[in-house]
């Protein structure tokens, strides 16, 4: 038995820890953040948010902030002159709007940001607010390219404002849940999980509606542009620009990294060692240059958190049975199965000895030959008899719990409250560095090594 087997019983004070709960529970909502917040929130705790970006994300974040008590919403920013409108009209004609994100970080009346934009903006734009005194909110990857984030970490460090990476499972009651099921030794040593997100829609796979009136008019295309290579407007690549490698990271850098963030944060690892992907574009023909189906096979080494271990990780946009998302540990003792709002822990131990009949040589020995084993088998392995154990638990959420709010209370209260965050920007970058690094293995059709202490390819 590893060490890191060892160390979780002696910290949990005994091997089967979950066999003693409840068999359904509501994942303690206590520890919500929100809740928390509701308690305890002072009316002079106000935060001024500037939104940069209202796309899809950006309009769900500033939705989830604004439930947040204290968070008013002062200024937006965006590049297509339609959201600009659809802003003022969902959040108030008095609100700043501007295609110009520094005029948002000039304003010393806002707070913090939220960055929803294109991948290849945000560790700029991050950057540039930090600076700006604003605390920040990122969306995930954290980062468009691998040398990228090491500049975000310094950033936080030397201004020592807040910031949070977007990835909310790392906020989960869920999650939190997980991880101490994980911790208390329940399914034994872990030896692979398996993880994926899956589609089977236009929309999941990013043909997102283009709005009729968009032009080099209501778009600032230069703008968009930024760093990335120079191109003649296109009103494709700027409304699903998820589907180029120019602006975004693919699959993986928009749902692989998800994937992550919720293994690290029960496994409380740094990440993997080495990494390799397949795939290709088996459907999704329209002009797009990432895959619509990505596989990785991820390993991670022996830590004091865990034990060597294999993943398989997978995001299909052609996924005809309906598609779905889940987590799973596969340990010695049992599974853990993690769905978007509940827990399931099935345990199955090894028997003591290894068995003897069914499909197995015994059946081929004598009549005489198989007595004697039987004696032989039953004075190696005598029968011993202990309590029964549930074979199964199951652990839900409690019903409206959304992790995302959670999520963006805990950047408030850090704002507000020198609240630790949950996802930093080094957190960020160990859930964006290895799924970043499976399109360097994919588009480079090679191994990749990472190193998980240094955040570097190896």
């Amino acid at each position: 038995m590893k060490k890191t087997r060892r160390n979780f019983l002696k910290k949990a004070g005994t091997g089967i820890v979950a066999a003693s709960l409840p068999s359904l529970v509501a994942a303690r909502p206590e520890k919500s953040y929100l809740l928390s917040r509701k308690e305890h929130f002072a009316p002079s705790e106000k935060i001024r948010l500037g939104a940069i970006g209202m796309g899809i994300m950006g309009y769900n974040n500033v939705q989830s902030a604004l439930k947040v008590p204290g968070m008013e919403l002062a200024a937006v920013c965006d590049l297509y002159d339609g959201r600009l409108e659809s802003s003022k009209e969902a959040f108030g004609t008095k609100l700043l709007t501007t295609r110009d994100y520094r005029e948002v970080l000039d304003r010393d009346d806002i707070d913090a940001v939220v960055v929803s934009t294109s991948d290849h903006w945000h560790d700029r734009i991050s950057i540039e607010a930090m600076n700006k005194g604003k605390a920040v909110y990122c969306e995930k990857p954290m980062v468009h390219k691998l040398e990228e984030g090491q500049a975000v970490i310094d950033t936080e460090k030397k201004t020592g404002k807040a910031f949070q990476v977007g990835s909310q499972l790392v906020s989960s009651i869920l999650y939190e849940k997980a991880a101490e099921i994980y911790k208390s030794g329940a399914i034994g040593q872990l030896v692979m999980a398996e993880t994926y997100n899956d589609r089977f829609s236009a929309l999941g796979a990013w043909q997102y509606s283009i709005p009729t009136d968009a032009s080099k008019k209501t778009v600032d295309w230069e703008g968009f542009l930024g760093d990335a290579p120079k191109r003649d407007y296109d009103p494709v690549r700027f409304f699903r620009w998820r589907n180029y490698q120019d602006y975004g990271t693919g699959v993986a850098g928009d749902l692989f990294v998800h994937l992550f963030s919720g293994l690290h944060v029960t496994l409380d690892t740094l990440g993997p060692e080495r990494i390799f992907a397949s795939g290709g574009l088996q459907f999704w023909e329209d002009g797009r240059d990432v895959p619509d189906l990505m596989l990785a096979v991820v390993d991670y080494g022996d830590t004091d958190t865990h034990s060597a271990f294999h993943l398989q990780i997978r995001v299909n946009f052609v996924a005809s049975g309906g598609g779905g998302s889940l987590l799973e540990l596969v340990g010695t003792e049992g599974t853990m199965t993690i769905g978007w709002g509940d827990i399931k822990v099935k345990k199955n131990k090894i028997s003591g000895g290894p068995g003897y009949g069914g499909w197995d040589a015994y059946n081929t020995f004598s009549k005489a030959q198989q007595a004697d084993y039987k004696r032989w088998y039953e004075e190696k392995y005598p029968k011993s008899y202990k309590m029964a154990e549930p074979g199964e638990q199951l652990y839900r959420t409690p019903e409206g719990y959304s992790d995302h709010l959670d999520h963006w209370t805990n950047f408030a209260a850090a704002v507000t409250d020198g609240k630790q965050i949950v996802e930093d920007a080094s957190f960020g970058l160990r859930a964006a560095g290895p799924a970043l690094a499976t399109n360097v293995s994919y588009f480079g059709n090679r191994i990749v090594q990472w190193d998980p202490g240094k955040l570097t390819l190896t």
